[in-house]
């Protein structure tokens, strides 16, 4: 059997819509699946059993990426083309059965990918972390004292949590009175949010502090945040890949709709701007291009008390 699987070319998106291409592996075991995903996803397709091939869909002018995509399954006859962008491809080529994501006003991700195949509840996201993964892991956050993980970035401005007020949550989490009295702090990101992450640096001891800025891979980063007492992040895709792990996950939200996006998993929670959504959403489209900050009402207090209530409750 042939599947075509085109997802998505975000981490988060891929993330969230990854138990939908675990339960096709689990439905038809002897499946060959060829996946199409953006770039950036790539990596988190590694240790994924019955992948075929992986076709990674570099953006082009004029969307000349989905004429590449054509031109490279077109010759194949597919048993079943499940198409989580609702593209033009799925229509042009040959398929016994082709299912297209439907959009579902106020249904979270996880819940409209699932509905593509009827699956209701829909099936948890899921991430293939190999052996490999952990041993490297281990090695850039040593056994020892237990440790939270930051996601300190974002990819706009407007959604991500001043790093000051990260500096001032760390320092109050590993306190001798904090929750985590002791404690490591683990940062995690991409090269371009390091900026984010400085003030985190300067205000921990070098014992409390962990700096994995672009020093781990997206499976590599998974198997760190597994093992973590807590992970606290802004809403990207690290958050979902924290929430994917099952390890105690805090997303903060403000200018985008936590009821779409918010980290799916009974172990995770967020802790929105005092703001609300409603009131922040109008400003978005100025803040995308003057580049200011939405997440300025989300007090370190509210943040840290949630922080407590998870570590207690693991």
């Amino acid at each position: 059997m042939r599947i075509l699987f085109i997802g998505n070319t975000r981490i988060g998106d891929f993330i969230l819509a990854s138990g939908l291409l675990d339960h096709l592996m689990k439905t038809y075991p002897a499946a060959r699946i060829t996946l199409a995903c953006g770039p950036s996803c790539v990596g988190l397709t590694r240790n994924i059993p019955q992948i075929d091939r992986v076709i990674p869909m570099r953006k082009r002018k004029h969307h000349r990426h989905w004429f590449d995509l054509w031109r490279d399954v077109v010759r194949t006859r597919w048993d079943l083309v499940v198409d989580l962008r609702k593209s033009g491809v799925s229509y042009a080529l040959s398929a016994r059965e082709t299912v297209r994501l439907r959009r579902a006003s106020g249904a979270h991700k996880v819940e409209e990918a699932g509905a593509i195949l009827g699956l209701a509840p829909p099936p948890d996201p899921k991430l293939w972390i190999g052996n490999d993964d952990r041993t490297v892991a281990r090695q850039l956050v040593p056994e020892g004292a237990p440790y939270i993980v930051f996601g300190p970035g974002a990819t706009h401005l407007h959604k991500t949590w001043p790093a000051e007020r990260f500096a001032e949550l760390a320092t109050r989490l590993v306190a001798a009175d904090g929750p985590l009295p002791g404690g490591r702090i683990v940062l995690l990101g991409a090269p371009n949010e390091r900026p984010e992450a400085e003030p985190t640096i300067r205000a921990l001891p070098e014992a409390n502090c962990i700096d994995l800025m672009d020093k781990a891979d997206l499976l590599q980063a998974a198997a760190v945040i597994e093992r973590a007492a807590l992970y606290i992040g802004n809403d990207n895709g690290q958050m979902h890949l924290a929430a994917a792990t099952g390890a105690p996950t805090i997303g903060l939200f403000g200018p985008t709709p936590a009821a779409l996006y918010g980290p799916w998993g009974a172990n995770c929670r967020v802790v929105s701007t005092d703001e609300p959504y409603e009131a922040l959403a109008p400003l978005l489209r100025e803040s995308v291009e003057k580049n200011f900050c939405l997440m300025d009402s989300l007090p370190v207090d509210k943040v840290l008390q949630a922080a407590r209530e998870m570590l207690v409750r693991d």
